[in-house]
């Protein structure tokens, strides 16, 4: 076989498709974002970062820069291993437990990303519940799919956030059978928001376990920052919240946190977690500087909100097709990956905006897009400049207004 050559061909199809991923070599200033710096064939270029996941900026925080620099004076760099050879620290068992509190569960378990804890717990309740059925959003995350997937146990896909149609789908279910309801609060490209409560009621009335994946809204939402369940007073109606540490909370590491039995079970099952180096002492407790922060300031989740509030307004007066959110998600319009990549290219290159451009497989063929995630640190200022290139860009490209 010739093996370059299915590599080549495997590439030429992705760039034939218009959706060839580049890389943005960039490097953000430290107590200055978004600011950053944008390195291109040895050259520089001073740019403004709109795509990050670092929502409140807690990445840059002090409090937490500062818990990471003594860490690593404290510990050293590395974990030394697995949990369960030698890389549990204290930092490691305070995290957990912050975690637990924050979601008013029994326990947590930390991960090193929000895919592997999707990924290791879905797929061993599908192994420990024998024949349980998993029942999935169609649009949860890859993480999630792959999780079920290598659970091997059969699966329901149900229309998203389709109530009606996840009920049709549980009454074929036999009562008695071991099922769980896998979601999602906030859906990272369209901006959305499950119906928790909803999904509450049937999971209750058709004995299945909730699995509430809270990526996008933790930190974000609630008065403590614990996800969308908190703000809507739902923490004790979800068996199993999985979140992350890598974006309302700014730095690495995924978790869950459920009853002290199934958190048992995942940590003593799961090959995601069994055989994973832990995280660093440093990012532990960066994390747990930052969690703490966030469960005692409101401050960042205020101007968090009002930056996108704002954004979406100044962008739909402009007449800039921005897709319909009700979270701190932006989404803008452009329905074609070439154009897509084009737009980002020239916001890039000839403005000094940087945001990525979302196509396929992440969003489906049609509804390719950009997505602006307004965080505190972009003032009024620099909207109304990313607003005033877009339009520029815009009417250059001949691309579709908003009716």
């Amino acid at each position: 076989m010739n093996y370059d050559k299915a590599l080549d061909d495997a590439i030429s199809a992705v760039r034939g498709e218009g959706r060839y991923r580049v890389f943005a070599d960039i490097l953000r200033h430290r107590g200055e974002f978004p600011s950053a710096t944008f390195h291109r064939e040895n050259a520089k270029k001073d740019i403004t970062v709109w795509c990050s996941n670092d929502y409140l900026c807690m990445g840059q925080n002090p409090s937490v820069i500062r818990a990471m620099h003594e860490a690593i004076d404290e510990a050293g760099a590395g974990s030394g291993g697995t949990r369960n050879i030698s890389g549990t620290t204290h930092y490691h068992v305070q995290l957990e437990a912050e975690l637990a509190d924050l979601h008013n569960k029994e326990a947590a378990l930390l991960f090193t990303s929000g895919y592997i804890a999707n990924d290791a717990t879905l797929s061993t309740l599908n192994r420990v519940f024998k024949d349980c059925v998993i029942l999935s959003d169609e649009l949860n995350h890859a993480s999630m799919i792959e999780g079920i997937r290598r659970g091997g146990g059969p699966k329901r896909v149900w229309r998203h956030n389709d109530v009606e149609h996840l009920e049709t789908l549980l009454k074929e279910i036999p009562l008695d059978a071991p099922k769980v309801i896998a979601f999602e609060s906030v859906y990272s490209m369209d901006g959305d928001i499950g119906p928790l409560r909803e999904i509450c009621d049937l999971a209750e009335k058709y004995g299945a376990l909730t699995y509430l994946d809270e990526v996008h809204a933790v930190g974000l939402y609630g008065p403590r920052g614990g996800g969308i369940a908190e703000r809507d007073g739902l923490l004790d109606r979800i068996d199993i919240i999985e979140g992350t540490l890598a974006k309302g909370f700014g730095i690495m590491g995924g978790y869950i946190a459920a009853s002290a039995r199934l958190v048992d079970v995942v940590r003593s099952y799961a090959p995601g977690f069994i055989f994973t180096t832990s995280l660093a002492p440093a990012l532990t407790a960066g994390a747990l500087a930052s969690v703490r922060h966030l469960k005692n300031s409101n401050a960042e989740r205020e101007v968090h909100q009002e930056r996108a509030v704002y954004l979406k307004k100044i962008m739909a007066e402009a007449g800039l097709p921005v897709m319909p959110s009700v979270t701190h998600i932006v989404p803008v319009l452009v329905g074609d990956p070439v154009l897509c990549k084009q737009v980002a290219d020239e916001l890039l290159y000839d403005f000094g905006i940087y945001v990525q451009p979302i196509n396929y497989p992440t969003v489906p063929k049609g509804t390719e897009r950009l997505r602006f995630t307004p965080g505190p640190m972009h003032d009024e200022d620099k909207m109304h400049v990313l607003v005033d290139a877009l339009s520029t860009i815009w009417k250059k490209l001949h691309l579709e207004r908003a009716a």
